[in-house]
């Protein structure tokens, strides 16, 4: 995992709700991360999003142990966007803060029944798409996650654009696509985050997915922190 200019990343998050991770995997770490997907022992679970109305595709949820590219992507990522959440936190009036280690957090999540691991790897084909969304599990929610871009647009597949929208109070949403290279990382706001008003910080809904994959094959591995029920 490489080292990220986590100052330009806070002032990114502050300003837009994301901001990019580049070169966050190397290549070859992206191509092991893609052939995990048909490693049926390494997950707790499938899911066929065409089932769900989710979009159409599929992903799978890690089992624990997670396998130690993912285990510490998790663990390194998390102190440097704690420090971030934590200042959210604050902006917005909250009295919680998040623990400075992710074993810490993680340990709040148990206690509070949410004990299933939640990073996971996505598979898109032709036509695949994924719908708007947020990934959340349960009363413990950590604000920021992670996705990481395991093939070349242009090269590896076209289309399967990430997207992400938000929503302030009494306006239309605003769309944004992320520019990805392989191996790229996006954070991004999970739920919500601060914007500075007139009158002080307000929250500004967010939501992502991606669009339609014109052709080829995408994967995608996305790391949130918090665990599910």
């Amino acid at each position: 995992m490489s080292k990220q200019d986590w100052k330009r990343i806070g002032a990114e998050l502050d300003e837009q709700g994301w901001a990019i991770l580049p070169g966050l995997v190397s290549a070859s770490g992206c191509d092991a991360l893609a052939r995990m997907y048909d490693q049926d022992g390494l997950f707790r679970s499938r899911v066929v999003m065409a089932r769900h109305g989710f979009g159409k595709g599929e992903y799978r949820y890690f089992a624990y142990p997670l396998p130690g590219a993912v285990e510490n992507m998790r663990t390194g990522l998390y102190p440097p966007l704690a420090a971030i959440a934590n200042g959210w936190q604050a902006r917005l009036g909250r009295t919680e803060r998040f623990p400075e280690a992710h074993a810490d957090f993680l340990a709040r999540c148990h206690a509070a029944g949410q004990t299933r691991p939640t990073p996971l790897l996505l598979r898109y084909r032709p036509g695949d798409y994924n719908c708007l969304h947020q990934d959340l599990y349960g009363a413990e929610l950590f604000p920021l996650q992670v996705a990481v871009l395991l093939a070349q647009p242009g090269a590896g597949f076209t289309g399967g654009e990430f997207v992400l929208t938000e929503q302030r109070p009494r306006q239309q949403s605003r769309a944004m696509v992320v520019p990805l290279a392989k191996g790229d990382g996006v954070v991004f706001a999970v739920n919500s985050r601060p914007v500075k008003g007139s009158r002080g910080d307000y929250q500004a809904k967010m939501r992502h997915g991606g669009s339609r994959l014109l052709n080829g094959q995408r994967h995608t591995l996305g790391i949130i922190f918090h665990d599910a029920t």
